[in-house]
C-alpha cells in the first residue's frame, strides 16, 4: 500500500510541474531606471500564460510584492499590485518593465522617508493600480514614547475635572437660590390680619 501512495505521490508531482512549467515566457535584457537617477541591467521575463504565475516569478525577485505586511527599514511595509495591472504587464515588456522598475526601487523609497521623517515613521504602504498608479502612504508619530500623549491626556483630565468643579458650583449656587426663593415665597406678610368667623 505504501508502494501505491509513493506512486500515486509521484505522478502528482509530475504532472504538478508539467502544468507550472511556462513555455512561451521570454527573457528580455534591459536597462531599469534606479531610484538614485541611474541605470542597471536587469533581465525580465514576460510571456506568461497567467497572472499567478508571473506573480510567482516577480514574488521570486521582489519578496516584499502582495505577501502582506513585511518590514523594511525597521517598519512595517505593504506593497500591493492590482492583479489587473500584472495581467497587463506579463505580456507587455514595456509594461513590466516599469513595474519591475518601480518594484526595485521601493526599499530605496523606504528608505528615504525613514532617513527624512520628522517623527517617527509606524508604517508605510505603497499600492500599484490597474492602471499602474502608485500611490504611497505613510503614517508616523512625533511621540514615539508616548510622553505628548500622556501630557494632553493629563492636561484633558485637568480640564474635565476643573469643568465638573465649576458645574458643582453652578449647581450648587442654583440650588441655595430656589431654596432662598422657596422660604421666602411661603412666609406669610406682617402686619396682616385675618378674619375669623364662629
Amino acid at each position: 500500500m505504501s508502494m501505491e501512495i509513493t506512486n500515486n505521490y509521484s505522478d502528482y508531482r509530475k504532472g504538478y510541474t508539467n502544468t507550472a512549467k511556462e513555455s512561451n515566457v521570454t527573457t528580455s535584457t534591459v536597462e531599469l531606471k534606479t531610484s538614485t537617477g541611474g541605470t542597471k541591467t536587469e533581465q525580465i521575463k514576460t510571456g506568461y500564460s497567467n497572472v499567478n504565475n508571473y506573480s510567482k516569478y516577480l514574488q521570486g525577485k521582489y519578496s516584499y510584492m502582495n505577501s502582506g505586511t513585511t518590514s523594511m527599514q525597521g517598519v512595517p511595509t505593504t506593497v500591493s499590485v492590482s492583479g489587473a495591472f500584472l495581467k497587463k504587464c506579463m505580456n507587455d515588456p514595456e509594461k513590466a518593465k516599469y513595474l519591475e522598475e518601480n518594484l526595485a526601487a521601493l526599499p530605496d523609497c523606504v528608505s528615504y522617508a525613514v532617513s527624512h521623517a520628522q517623527g517617527t515613521l509606524t508604517s508605510i504602504s505603497y499600492e500599484i493600480d490597474a492602471n499602474g498608479n502608485i500611490t504611497g502612504i505613510s503614517s508616523g508619530t512625533n511621540d514615539p514614547d508616548g510622553k505628548i500623549a500622556r501630557e494632553n491626556a493629563e492636561r484633558r483630565a485637568k480640564e474635565k475635572k476643573a469643568a465638573e468643579e465649576k458645574a458643582a458650583e453652578r449647581r450648587k449656587e442654583k440650588k441655595a437660590e430656589e431654596e432662598k426663593a422657596a422660604v421666602s415665597g411661603t412666609s406669610s406678610p406682617t402686619g396682616g390680619s385675618f378674619d375669623i368667623k364662629a
